[in-house]
């Protein structure tokens, strides 16, 4: 399923964005800040991180060798007789973004088209929302609400032509969904409201800047 790839490699730019990460951390932070990958297996990371570095937008960091334990030694400052050097656990590989992958992530951000709202990428696309513009997060905003609305409206008319051959639990059920897709749509309209406010203010002081900078002074020819 290559749309849920893509978007695996959307979050892992993301956060590779911030810092370098050693993939055991990208495991805890995709567990952590993204809740629907939950349906990936972490078996689905390594070969995602793979393919990345294969198309440069990635690339490895040698874990640092200074991390390594020295070896034991005796009385005289010398290793004790018969002893093996202690060397630490293996390094971790770290990764990090490349130039590439930093150009290819700002092109994936600005994008606003429907596989930015669908249900696979708008949990990611939001958690990257500080890494977006303002307009762009409002089009994906007003793009899953209409979305999110015309299925609100298909499982409604469903629910009414169904209604009298269903039993209760599989009605409720049906309920429960709607519900959900209530707040959901109320929760975007509230997002949607505070993206416009934030656009509007700041166009109103782009228009207030302009009217008041001092006109340019013309230079009269001697």
């Amino acid at each position: 399923m290559r749309s849920r790839s893509n978007v695996l490699e959307t979050a892992v730019l993301g956060l590779l964005s911030s810092a370098p990460l050693h993939g055991y951390e990208l495991r805890k932070r995709l567990n952590l800040l993204l809740g629907s990958f939950r349906a990936f297996s972490y078996g689905s990371l390594y070969p995602a991180l793979k393919s990345l570095v294969g198309r440069g937008l990635i690339e490895t960091v040698d874990p640092d060798p200074a991390a390594a334990r020295p070896a034991a030694t005796g009385t005289t400052g010398r290793p004790s007789s018969g002893s093996k050097p202690l060397t630490g656990r293996r390094g971790r590989i770290v990764y990090r973004l490349t130039p590439e992958g930093k150009e290819h992530l700002q092109t994936t951000l600005a994008s606003s088209g429907p596989s930015a709202w669908e249900d696979e990428s708008f949990d990611v696309r939001f958690a990257l929302f500080a890494q977006t513009d303002a307009e762009t997060r409002l089009r994906i905003l007003e793009g899953r609400r209409t979305r999110l609305t015309e299925r609100l409206e298909a499982v409604r008319e469903s629910a009414a032509r169904t209604r009298e051959r269903l039993d209760e639990y599989t009605l409720e059920l049906q309920r429960h969904g709607l519900e959900q897709v209530e707040r959901e749509v109320r929760w975007l309209d509230g997002l949607i409201t505070t993206e416009r406010d934030r656009v509007s203010g700041r166009d109103r002081d782009h228009d207030a800047g302009a009217h008041h900078a001092p006109a340019p002074r013309n230079k009269e020819r001697g």
